[in-house]
């Protein structure tokens, strides 16, 4: 029998006064996989994040967490069973370091006094664990680089060793370059047994990294489709939910060109 899915939400609904957000969203993910989370705006991927990591809970559904049904009430909750969340405004203090980021809020005392040694440690070893370059760890991050700067707030997410990452729009408004860093390093949590969910409007990093892509549409599940074996016209005719016209032949071509 096969390991149930890390993370398994089964007819998740979620209402803002008269506006229905969500409704009925089933969704897995499991250990090593990247899960790409697509649809066009509003479709409701942002409340759906959400919901996973505790910021705003479920009206209705089901969240099964290791195959156990588990309540997330408040990001406490998805903390503690092991979800990270790096969202889109990363929060990074711009006047500290890469330690003091990566420690902010749960800084290492010892007799009283900041450990910065040992805290300059474990950010040495965790960075060298993913394979990460870093000019340095103790420049302020206002000096590094769009994809450095994702990659400290990704590294902060995994000082508490989560068995899920979130990450949404990761690469938004990054080079080539370091979009390349930050999707290699989205490729080595997944080699290390993490499970991702990756939300991203980027259809060539959505091709380049995911197992997986679940499409929203108007708040509903509109498809779960294998990236290798799932032609580009069902993607985007999914995201779009158009059939074979102008519209659906343009953003094939851009899902191609990306």
């Amino acid at each position: 029998m096969s390991a149930p899915p890390l993370l398994a939400l089964k007819d998740i609904s979620k209402r803002f006064g008269a506006v229905q957000a969500l409704a009925g969203i089933d969704l897995e993910i499991r250990a090593g996989e990247v899960v790409a989370l697509v649809g066009d705006n509003g479709a409701g991927k942002s409340t759906l994040v959400k919901i996973i990591a505790g910021v705003d809970p479920a009206d209705h559904g089901v969240v099964e967490w290791d195959g156990r049904p588990v309540h997330i009430t408040r990001p406490h909750d998805a903390q503690a069973l092991g979800i990270a969340t790096v969202y889109q405004d990363l929060a990074l203090c711009d006047n500290l370091d890469v330690v003091g980021n990566l420690f902010l809020g749960r800084e290492i005392h010892r007799i009283g006094v900041l450990d910065e040694v040992e805290m300059e440690r474990r950010t040495l070893d965790l960075l060298d664990t993913f394979s990460l370059r870093m000019p340095s760890v103790r420049v302020p991050v206002a000096s590094l680089s769009g994809g450095q700067r994702q990659t400290v707030a990704i590294s902060r997410s995994l000082l508490g060793e989560p068995r899920l990452v979130l990450l949404d729009e990761p690469t938004a408004a990054l080079g080539i370059e370091q979009t390349a860093q930050v999707l290699d390093l989205v490729d080595r949590l997944r080699e290390r047994g993490l499970g991702v969910l990756l939300i991203s409007h980027n259809m060539g990093d959505v091709k380049a990294v995911a197992d997986w892509i679940a499409v929203l549409r108007l708040g509903r599940n509109n498809g779960f489709f294998d990236v290798t074996t799932t032609s580009h016209e069902q993607i985007i005719s999914s995201i779009t939910g158009a059939t074979d016209n102008a519209v659906t032949r343009r953003a094939t071509r851009e899902w191609e060109a990306g």
